[in-house]
């Protein structure tokens, strides 16, 4: 099999900790007693805004003095409490796995790993758009790669109480009738009466927002959906390409598809995944208050298998900025894009987020090791929160504030002026 790239992306960090687990938070060990260590220079290439924000520890603590007297003892980063409620699944960290559906980079065996490795881990799992109607639904215990296959591998390693498979449904999925097929199947029962099974309803993508999913296939495979997608023939040497439609969407629409899903579906958890888009606060507090369980905000990091170069370079909003525009609400908000480490992670905790979604990490670490890499990978973005949490007086995700960090850019502090757009690196 073809190994997984991720250009632009810091895949041989990613690959290192799949293999090393949580040595890799740290320098290599022979360096000890010979090396001294400091800040990389804050201008290298590839850092967004995100990026270059600074974690910001005080020096006066009362939330340690409090942990200290409930302790009886000094408390440590090994005190730090990372369970968390990911839209109305309990998980034993602020992290899910991000949605990756038909391509081809996550059909088969990859999909597979990384859907077991999500459940040993007890963190939630997202199954993409399009696989149905691409890979088959799968009742076929046969089918690997299928919708019904990813589910089983994750069920059969996640323990009792933690947990959660969360589908997308795009268009042509609906036409499928992948949700209705769902909600009745023995398959999914498990997940159903014990409260870990959402249906997430796919507005957008942070990698390309305003267009729907786009895959290549080859000719005969094209031909057998053509009846359901856009196909076109952009090269003229076999492969087409596939369009999905993105939908129609005003704030009645929305609203309406969200509480028609918890109408239908009243077992289920309900989940909505936005695109990085100019009134992505508005979309959020709208999915919200139609009965939301959760709202997931894709930055215009987020990866994906095929888009246009352009859209990945120019289009949507920095995760940042969408945070900032999102801003502190009492709901349930999850982030994804270009997430793999413990700081960026934080941060975006700080600013907001309930928990963060691994994507291309997942797949880069399943590829380097289909049978523990997601979980070395995760254990090393784990540490690394208790790390920082405690290194900021706090023992909580839920702890933490935007008062925990600093934006690069003079004079700007949280709850101040808005952040600049375009930093100075330098700050």
């Amino acid at each position: 099999m073809t190994p997984v790239h991720a250009p632009g992306f810091p895949e041989q960090a990613v690959r290192a900790r799949a293999r090393a687990g949580v040595a890799a938070v740290f320098p290599a060990e022979h360096l000890y007693g010979s090396t001294m260590f400091g800040a990389t220079p804050p201008d290298r290439p590839g850092l967004d805004v995100l990026d270059r924000m600074r974690l910001v520890p005080p020096v006066f603590m009362p939330q340690r003095l409090e942990k200290l007297i409930d302790l009886a003892r000094e408390p440590m980063h090994g005190d730090v409490d990372l369970d968390t409620r990911i839209g109305g699944f309990r998980s034993a960290l602020p992290v899910y796995v991000s949605a990756f559906g038909s391509t081809q980079v996550a059909q088969a065996d990859l999909g597979i790993a990384v859907s077991r490795q999500a459940g040993r881990l007890g963190i939630p799992l997202v199954i993409g758009e399009n696989v149905v109607p691409i890979d088959g639904y799968g009742r076929d215990d046969t089918v690997r790669k299928s919708l019904v296959g990813r589910i089983r591998a994750y069920t059969e390693a996640v323990a009792d109480g933690v947990g959660g498979v969360t589908v997308q449904q795009s268009t042509e999925d609906a036409d499928a009738e992948v949700w209705n097929q769902l909600y009745s199947d023995p398959a999914t029962q498990p997940l159903l009466s014990t409260g870990r099974l959402a249906l997430e309803l796919k507005v957008g993508q942070g990698a390309k927002p305003g267009l729907g999913g786009m895959t290549l296939l080859d000719a005969d495979r094209a031909a057998r959906v053509a009846d359901r997608y856009a196909v076109e023939d952009l090269s003229g040497r076999g492969n087409r390409l596939r369009c999905s439609s993105p939908g129609t969407f005003t704030e009645e629409i929305l609203r309406h598809q969200i509480r028609l899903m918890r109408n239908n579906y009243p077992q289920a958890r309900v989940w909505l995944k936005l695109p990085p888009a100019r009134d992505v606060q508005a979309a959020a507090i709208t999915a919200w208050a139609a009965g939301a369980d959760a709202v997931t905000v894709d930055g215009a990091e987020g990866g994906t298998g095929w888009a246009p170069t352009s859209f990945l370079d120019h289009v949507g909003l920095p995760l940042a900025e969408c945070l900032y525009r999102i801003g502190p609400q009492p709901s349930c908000l999850l982030v994804s894009g270009r997430m793999w480490e413990g700081t960026r992670a934080a941060k975006s905790l700080s600013l907001g987020a309930r928990a963060v979604g691994l994507g291309r990490a997942a797949l880069l670490a399943a590829d380097e090791d289909p049978a523990a890499g997601l979980i070395r990978l995760v254990d090393c973005l784990a540490l690394e929160l208790r790390l920082i949490i405690s290194a900021l007086g706090k023992y909580a995700t839920a702890a933490l504030d935007a008062e925990d960090v600093w934006w690069p850019s003079p004079g700007v502090h949280p709850g101040g002026d808005r952040p600049d757009p375009n930093p100075d690196p330098g700050g």
